[in-house]
């Protein structure tokens, strides 16, 4: 797998402002909170650093305020991730990138795609060129950036869909919470993420070198996907699931870098 050269996918003013939602916190709310005069908190919250102001809005919405810094200030890079076994696509989609990948067992040559991206062509080339036989397609949620391509994908490789029960899909076959795959000496498992989406599903890949969790848009490095169903339950869930696994674990966000467990425990503003 070739590291994906792609920029975090958030800001300093996008958490601000996703947190600022999930709360249900309006400018004048945050400010009074902070101790900060609102056209300092409108002016963060578009873009424009002010450190003292910056770590007390981070207080008043709970994130971590040394994260928060850091992300402002340019030194939040998750570390270069190369893996056997797994490669990740990137492809634009209207102004932002979406993140699909591609998951299989060197010995069987059975692999397992998570989302289809805006343009399934790369990773149908990469199943070609490796001669990988592709058994799934395993949605994390069904956001149209996320299954643009599924019909293209499961007619040229035969693969057959799969999306949670509590966010179904036409073209996928509906499964509940927990169920797992084989493909070849691989397991993989699911598991609920939801807050972004009703569904949304993280799926944890076993007996590759290190774990693997494709998250979808439940996390992103140093940020989280917006909780346009429950910033609650997002929260949550994301505490219970994903930094629930080993900091080693590889995490596959839906936009934005690879990244870790461990160093999303120390960097990300939501979570640190």
């Amino acid at each position: 797998m070739e590291p994906m050269k792609i920029p975090l996918e958030d800001s300093f003013s996008d958490v601000v402002t996703k947190a600022m939602r999930g709360l249900l916190q309006t400018d004048a709310m945050v400010a009074e909170g902070a101790g900060a005069g609102l056209e300092q908190v409108v002016a963060l919250r578009t873009g424009h650093w002010d450190l003292a102001v910056g770590r007390s809005v981070a207080s008043v919405l709970g994130l971590n305020p040394d994260a928060l810094v850091a992300l402002a200030e340019g030194r939040s890079v998750p570390p270069s991730l190369s893996l056997e076994g797994l490669a990740s696509f990137s492809t634009a989609f209207d102004d932002m990138l979406v993140n699909s990948h591609l998951v299989w067992d060197a010995a069987s040559g059975e692999a397992v795609a998570f989302d289809t991206g805006s343009d399934a062509g790369a990773m149908l080339d990469c199943i070609r060129e490796k001669g990988l036989t592709l058994k799934a397609v395993l949605l994390t949620h069904t956001h149209g950036d996320h299954v643009f391509e599924l019909d293209r994908l499961c007619s040229k490789t035969g693969a057959h869909a799969f999306v949670n029960a509590l966010e179904p899909l036409a073209g996928a076959e509906a499964f509940v919470t927990g169920r797992d795959w084989s493909l070849g000496r691989l397991r993989v498992t699911s598991h609920l993420t939801c807050g972004h989406s009703r569904g949304g599903t993280t799926y944890v890949v076993h007996g590759l070198e290190r774990p693997v969790a494709v998250v979808g848009d439940a996390l992103f490095a140093a940020s989280m996907g917006g909780a346009k169903v429950s910033y609650a339950d997002a929260l949550r869930t994301n505490r219970e699931v994903i930094f629930a696994l080993p900091p080693e674990t590889v995490l596959c966000p839906g936009h934005g870098p690879l990244t870790t467990v461990g160093w999303e425990r120390q960097w990300n503003p939501f979570f640190a």
